[in-house]
């Protein structure tokens, strides 16, 4: 499997994640498929679930892994994601602010009503882009930027609100196929050179993504 790579240097490499495997883990993972490739190892700074697809930045030195994991900590990495959802989010833009408590035994976050051990706070915005029938359900898109990165954090908030990711079983979705979560938008600061970095990309229009495609909203 040839993984496409955006931008690569001495310090950094950013590429797209195909949906359907793990960053790192059961192989062949991304960062051994990535080593291969590129015939030297790269660094994990943040995750992207196994289903889950789009643009991802890498470390090819500890230094620069180093900085980038502070970035990630700080919060000063945007992330921006496309998802089709099931029905109609409301109001059409907006903000989530919930609390969510990861249980790492079943590997599935919930939103919960208060804060108690182990429950984090979990923000992010949305705006939805279109909306589309199949299977009987109405289907909207929605870029999300996150303010917090939370395990299955995109997944739990809109599934907590009733409104699960298409082809999310594990949350609730009636719909079959592939789930449908992207990351679409990397922006950070390059951990040698100061340079701003952006990388945009855009999912395959396939499965429920090509349900937009038509409207122009891919």
């Amino acid at each position: 499997m040839m993984i496409e790579i955006l931008y690569q240097d001495a310090d950094i490499l950013v590429c797209i994640k195909p949906a359907g495997i793990a960053v790192e883990g059961a192989k062949p993972d991304l960062c051994s498929l990535l080593a291969e490739q590129t015939g030297a190892p790269v660094y994990t700074v943040h995750r992207l679930d196994a289903p889950v697809g789009g643009v991802m930045v890498f470390a090819r030195t500890q230094t620069a892994a180093a900085a980038l994991c502070r970035d990630v900590a700080e919060r000063s990495i945007q992330k921006e994601y496309l998802a089709a959802v099931s029905g109609t989010p409301e109001p059409a833009e907006g903000e989530l602010r919930d609390w969510l408590y990861h249980d790492p035994r079943a590997n599935k976050t919930f939103v919960v009503k208060k804060q108690r051990k182990g429950v984090k706070e979990a923000v992010l915005d949305y705006r939805t882009l279109g909306c589309a029938e199949t299977g009987g359900e109405t289907v909207t898109l929605v870029r999300i930027r996150l303010h917090t990165g939370r395990t299955h954090q995109i997944r739990a908030q809109f599934a907590g609100h009733r409104h699960p990711l298409c082809g999310d079983g594990r949350y609730g979705s009636r719909l079959k196929g592939p789930v449908a979560l992207f990351s679409a938008s990397l922006a950070f600061t390059h951990p040698v050179s100061g340079e701003e970095m952006h990388f945009d990309a855009l999912p395959q229009a396939e499965g429920f993504w090509s349900l937009f495609n038509d409207q122009n909203n891919l």
